[in-house]
């Protein structure tokens, strides 16, 4: 599991796209499930998928940009 200052982002156990891991973004204020980060195979990388009704800003958008980017790169 990745932290940054108000996400964390974990491995979801349950879950697999296929082949590939599913990792949830979970607030770290609040504990619930902002959303998902899995693989898109028609764009063949690891895309954001937020839950419905959520909110981010500018800062929380970079945390899911460098974290999918490393998921990505490790591709």
């Amino acid at each position: 599991m990745t932290e940054s200052k108000y996400l964390k982002f974990k491995l979801n156990p349950l879950k697999k796209n296929g082949t590939k891991s599913v990792y949830w973004i979970i607030s770290k204020t609040r504990g619930g499930i902002l959303g998902e980060i899995k693989w898109y195979y028609r764009w063949r990388q690891y895309c954001f998928y937020p839950a419905e009704a959520t909110l981010f800003n500018k800062g929380c958008m970079q945390d899911i940009i460098n974290f999918t980017g490393g998921l990505n790169a490790n591709r």
